[in-house]
């Protein structure tokens, strides 16, 4: 398309109950308002919405489990969500919700706008039902094994294993999520978009016409929902909690949650364009104007294919000019995982590394999974920032305005001599642009380094420290060419790093008129006679100690979710109380401990029994360290026939328990007064 007059920029809705973590933002909201924030850069019309999903079966599931309801949970983390987006830099327009009464009657009028256009094929079929929850099974409600790749644990409209969606008719030995019933099958009616209907225009419209500009992941996963076949999809749900389905027969039934959601982007733009004054019509319906969704790639087939269908079916909106959806990032080389709290949850990141939003914002972009999946280490995140912002980036500011500041007392000198730094400067916005307008962010990011490089280069070619004194003239020369390095940093990096733009811009007291356009054509962006400010830190160093308590965060939850999935062992079979009458076992304490050589696991104890001193031999070196534990009172079972382990004779075995954490306990008596050798019976 010629360019276009104006850009409506959608970031996928985050889900109300939870937290927003690094996987979702590197996915789509760092790269979104990266895009967002360089089109308002260059001076276009740029409209960037959002808003929170709030409605689903998952939301009613976790209120039942939470014994509140489901508006109470959409509440709480809608105000998380949003207020990490905020103090994250995340620039929207609009940050909206699906619950609000504007979404409500958007989403309302769409639906009988199809519905009496004769868009929807009306079915009345056999549903999963649960009779003692007295509740039809729709999609999470219901998990069974999948038909495509045997995940037991499907649930009734994804496989989260294969990715693949169905129905929940279509699951092996479905089971109740409520009750852990088995369900029975019951008539309903629903509403269905006929998408098989679209599949040669799809294709047209997609394989054919974006071959060459969607990327290749995107591509490669609508081609293959389009060769399996496409079938009519249910647009309605048995629920009470969502927006009701507003014709005749819709009583006890909602809209799905995957066809309401996207008509979320039209109603908060309907909500900005309210609160603003404006006409939101042409952002959604001027073919002037260019849709661009930014998702993650589990939202491919809702945004390329469903939404593209709704909107092809209304007939009065524009389509998205492209999907850039990007892959999956793990953590620590294992999937990211909400159920399991395996994530860097966004709020938690802000207050355990306070006024360090840029530096994740770099990491994730220098790591963003474009075209595959990527992985975020805490080490990683250490040395991007220890050794790229700090030593390239914030190494050349810092050194620019001490020197500017201790030759010339802040004040910028004049050029008396041209050496050829503010023509390599000009190419930059330009080239930076290009990647980002082919959605390679990485790509950008890793230029705009490149001009901080070439900062520092020059300054250590030049070497003005030495000059100073023999050719102080051409040091001002050299300070000047440095300084327009730094205002052009400073204008370059606010798509990427907006509170470090903002940051140096203060310092440089720079113009903040200043554009991305004036980088590209002004042979001076901070004149000569300009006073600067004093030098502050862009970026501080992050010790190892700060990311050893991520690590042992993480460490924590792995244990933690071991502990809970763990199989918690059937009772033995039943014994003769002869049998236990044979087990000796007594009272005793620890009096000695020490670590046997080569061994992780294993403790040489000296326990008294009272009547002898025993040595035991311990598998319990990972859980206790030797010092810690004299004095421990300990039961021991005495008569088992001793064994050697490591050359050392163990006589005796000490009974051990485990903490929900995965750490050993030891059985004691209540009482500290007991008597060693007191038999226990």
């Amino acid at each position: 398309m010629t360019k276009p007059q104006k850009h409506t920029i959608t970031a996928a809705l985050p889900y109300a109950n939870g937290p927003v973590h690094i996987g979702h933002l590197a996915g789509v909201y760092v790269p979104s308002d990266i895009y967002a924030r360089y089109l308002r850069g260059i001076g276009d019309d740029v409209l960037f919405i959002c808003g929170s999903d709030e409605h689903g079966v998952p939301i009613t599931i976790r209120a039942k489990k939470e014994g509140v309801t489901p508006q109470q949970i959409v509440d709480k983390y809608h105000k998380i969500i949003k207020d990490s987006f905020t103090n994250f830099g995340i620039s929207f327009n609009n940050y909206s919700r699906t619950s609000a009464k504007e979404h409500h009657d958007t989403a309302s009028k769409f639906f009988k706008k199809l519905y009496n256009d004769g868009k929807f094929i009306e079915e009345t079929n056999a549903q999963l039902y649960d009779k003692e929850a007295n509740q039809f099974l729709a999609d999470r409600f219901v998990i069974g094994t999948c038909p495509k790749c045997d995940n037991t644990e499907s649930y009734g409209d994804q496989c989260e294993k294969c990715g693949t969606s169905h129905n929940a008719t279509d699951l092996i030995n479905p089971k109740s999520a409520i009750t852990g019933n088995k369900p029975s099958l019951k008539e309903t009616k629903h509403w269905y978009l006929p998408l098989d209907k679209y599949e040669g225009w799809l294709r047209k419209w997609i394989i054919e016409g974006h071959q060459n500009d969607w990327k290749p992941n995107v591509l490669g996963q609508v081609k293959s929902w389009l060769d399996d076949g496409l079938r009519p999809r249910a647009v309605t749900r048995d629920l009470d909690w969502g927006i009701p389905v507003p014709v005749n027969g819709g009583k006890g039934k909602v809209l799905y949650v995957w066809f309401d959601a996207p008509i979320g982007y039209i109603s908060a733009t309907k909500e900005w364009a309210k609160n603003n004054h404006k006409d939101w019509e042409p952002y959604w319906k001027d073919k002037d104007t260019k849709l661009v969704h930014f998702i993650g790639k589990d939202n491919i087939v809702f945004h390329c294919i469903i939404f593209p269908v709704m909107l092809k079916a209304e007939g009065s909106y524009i389509l998205p000019e492209n999907v850039p959806a990007n892959e999956f990032l793990n953590l620590e080389d294992n999937k990211i995982s909400t159920s399991k709290n395996w994530a860097v949850w966004l709020h938690e990141y802000l207050e355990d590394f306070p006024n360090k939003q840029d530096v994740l914002r770099y990491v994730l972009t220098a790591n963003a999974p474009e075209s595959k999946d990527h992985n975020f280490t805490w080490k990683d995140f250490q040395a991007r920032n220890n050794n790229e912002l700090v030593a390239i980036f914030g190494n050349f500011i810092n050194r620019v305005v001490v020197l500017t500041n201790k030759y010339y007392d802040g004040i910028i000198p004049s050029p008396n001599k041209i050496f050829g730094q503010i023509d390599l400067i000009n190419t930059y916005p330009e080239d930076i642009g290009k990647s980002i307008k082919k959605y390679r962010f990485r790509e950008g990011l890793g230029k705009l380094m490149n001009l901080a490089r070439q900062g520092n280069v020059f300054l250590q070619e030049q070497e003005p420290w030495k000059k100073i004194k023999e050719t102080p003239k051409e040091v001002e020369g050299i300070m000047y060419e440095a300084l327009q390095i730094a205002a052009a940093l400073a204008i370059l990096c606010e798509p990427f790093l907006p509170f470090t733009s903002k940051k140096l811009k203060t310092i440089l007291n720079l113009d903040n008129s200043l554009t991305w356009n004036d980088v590209i054509e002004k042979k001076e962006l901070i004149a000569a006679s300009h006073k600067i400010g004093k030098a502050t830190l862009l970026f501080a160093k992050i010790e190892t100690i700060e990311i050893q308590k991520q690590l042992d965060k993480l460490e924590a939850t792995k244990i933690a979710n071991e502990q809970e999935n763990k199989v918690i062992e059937p009772i033995k079979e039943i014994i003769a109380f002869e049998d236990f009458t044979k087990l000796d076992i007594r009272v005793g304490t620890i009096i000695e401990a020490a670590k046997i050589a080569k061994t992780k696991k294993l403790l040489k104890l000296k326990v008294d029994l009272g009547v002898e001193i025993r040595t035991i031999v311990s598998g319990i070196a990972t859980s206790f360290s030797p010092e810690k534990i004299i004095g421990q009172k300990v039961t021991v079972l005495t008569n088992l026939a001793p064994r050697k382990i490591r050359g050392v004779e163990s006589n005796g075995m000490l009974l051990m328990t485990e903490t929900k954490e995965g750490k050993l306990s030891f059985i004691e008596p209540d009482n500290k007064n007991v008597n060693n050798g007191n038999e226990i019976s």
